[in-house]
């Protein structure tokens, strides 16, 4: 990437072990589409409610020439995403297929 990962903490104390993985996952997204210019990642926990766990919600925007993606991961019926790793990793994933997706139209 041309451009540093900038990553924002919502609702919740920065980790270094998030921080960490975050980073990792954001330097393999070249190897789906290698003009990325810049990338944003929000992580959120929503304000505590009244249910048992946190469900947090990730937000992924990828900056290319001419062009942004946005990948908004909430997980507000998957309680799966009560793991921020879990989060994380879906958010990448939606983030990567739309990078490919956007590769093979580029290539025609």
């Amino acid at each position: 990437m041309q451009i540093p990962l900038e990553l924002t903490f919502h609702n919740m104390d920065r980790s270094d072990a998030v921080e960490a993985k975050v980073r990792e996952r954001a330097s393999k997204l070249g190897r789906a589409f290698d003009r990325i210019i810049g990338c944003r990642v929000v992580v959120e926990a929503p304000h505590k409610h009244n249910h048992k766990g946190i469900i947090y919600e990730v937000r992924i925007d990828i900056s290319l020439p001419g062009k942004e993606i946005v990948v908004n991961r909430s997980g507000a019926n998957n309680h799966a995403h009560e793991d921020v790793y879990v989060a994380v990793r879906d958010a990448f994933s939606a983030a990567t297929r739309q990078l490919e997706d956007h590769a093979r139209k580029v290539r025609g």
